[in-house]
């Protein structure tokens, strides 16, 4: 069935993950969010499964969340507690999948793209990717992840100018690993999965678990709080 997001299963122990709006930059509606969280949720108790790889369709990663739902919702107090519920459940399952995450990051990654980014636990990119946040101009920016990955000099700056982070920057203060030609992005991510695949499940669980501990982001919190 068409929809927002594309899952496909390349092997049994790796999920592909793709956000599948195109025409929409890839914006983080509702229904994609509450897809997203729906189908980690699924994967995490799936057995045979040990690394998830999560790309964009088009030219673009991700824009963030669909700003159409916030204008509607300035009128409909029933969407707006629709909004912010499916927000925060979006952050909390997403910050606690308990297995790695490795992002291809096919395009731009803006706003709360940026934040998914980050969210996950490794990124590849094309040299087309950029990140900022530009919507410190007009509200709250998630915070935590960003400085669990850079430190808090390098997060600070970042959220609170909002400036654009070109790929070679990126590469520079690690928020990348690797900055791979378009037409090699997927292969080089499922690679990456592979090795990580090498691992037994129950060793990916608790180094996992390692790392989500270390970084000490609290999941049961709000998305404006993080």
């Amino acid at each position: 069935m068409a929809g927002p997001l594309r899952v496909e299963r390349p092997e049994p122990a790796i999920a592909v993950l793709t956000l599948d709006r195109p025409e929409k930059r890839n914006a983080l509606s509702i229904e994609l969010r509450d897809l997203l969280a729906d189908t980690l949720d699924a994967l995490a108790a799936d057995e045979a499964l040990e690394v998830v790889v999560l790309t964009g369709a088009g030219a673009v990663f991700c824009a963030g969340f669909d700003l159409r739902e916030f204008d509607a919702a300035l009128a409909d107090p029933a969407l707006a507690e629709r909004l912010w519920a499916s927000s925060d459940r979006y952050h909390r399952t997403v910050l606690s999948f308990p297995l790695p995450v490795v992002a291809a990051l096919n395009g731009p990654a803006v706003a709360g793209g940026f934040d998914l980014a980050v969210l996950c636990d490794l990124r590849l990119a094309t040299p087309e990717v950029r990140f900022s946040h530009p919507e410190i101009a007009f509200g709250d920016v998630v915070y935590a992840p960003l400085h669990d990955l850079v430190g808090g000099a390098v997060a600070r700056e970042l959220v609170l100018t909002g400036r654009t982070v070109e790929a070679e920057e990126a590469l520079a203060l690690r928020l990348v690993s690797r900055i791979v030609p378009p037409a090699e992005l997927l292969d080089a991510a499922l690679a990456t999965a592979r090795d990580i695949a090498v691992a037994p499940r129950e060793t990916l669980l608790r180094t996992k678990a390692k790392i989500l501990r270390r970084a000490r982001i609290a999941t049961d919190t709000g998305t404006l709080d993080l």
